[in-house]
């Protein structure tokens, strides 16, 4: 399928002289979501909103999940992004905790996906080359990225909202890549 030249051709966001794209990024979890929100025009990000999401443990499942998408469906109703990147999850050993945030995870994409959001995906490794330029940098080292790009005073806190804003930048520089092929 050819798109009009209008288009980008990865998020199918418009554009003009420039790339201008409104970025949605989650750091998928169950107990705490983290979301940033970010534009991107030019070669210039401007921040627009960041935080995390929590459930509590005393809650039951099902309404954790539901909590967990009323909050997301919230903000992208408020935040109106072009474009929603998410996490993959890593994989460690205790699977409880991927099941759980495979589970939040789920719910994440599923609010995008009743917005009528585009969903992109990448690994860790891809949001630390994007935003560092070494696929196995240190978390502190991403944070400190993600600050200095998004001239930030301070390290966005708590470390999910920063991975959050990580992977949003990743998506942008993601596009911008294939806006330039």
């Amino acid at each position: 399928m050819t798109l009009p030249p209008s288009l980008c051709r990865l998020c199918k966001c418009e554009r003009e002289d420039f790339h201008k794209v409104i970025v949605m990024g989650i750091d998928p979890g169950f107990a705490i979501t983290g979301y940033g929100i970010v534009k991107y025009e030019g070669n210039h990000f401007t921040v627009i909103d960041y935080g995390v999401i929590t459930t509590r443990a005393s809650e039951p499942l099902p309404d954790r999940l539901l909590s967990l998408n009323r909050e997301l469906e919230s903000i992208i109703e408020l935040s109106k992004p072009d474009a929603v990147s998410i996490e993959e999850i890593f994989f460690n050993k205790n699977s409880k905790t991927v099941l759980t945030a495979a589970q939040g995870r789920g719910v994440a994409i599923l609010a995008a996906a009743k917005n009528g959001i585009r969903v992109f995906e990448y690994t860790p490794l891809q949001v630390k080359q994007a935003v560092v330029g070494y696929g196995r940098a240190e978390k502190v080292q991403v944070q400190q990225m993600v600050r200095v790009i998004l001239n930030l005073d301070d390290i966005p806190r708590p470390d999910d909202a920063a991975d959050a804003l990580a992977v949003a930048i990743c998506h942008c520089h993601s596009c911008k890549l294939e806006y330039l092929k």
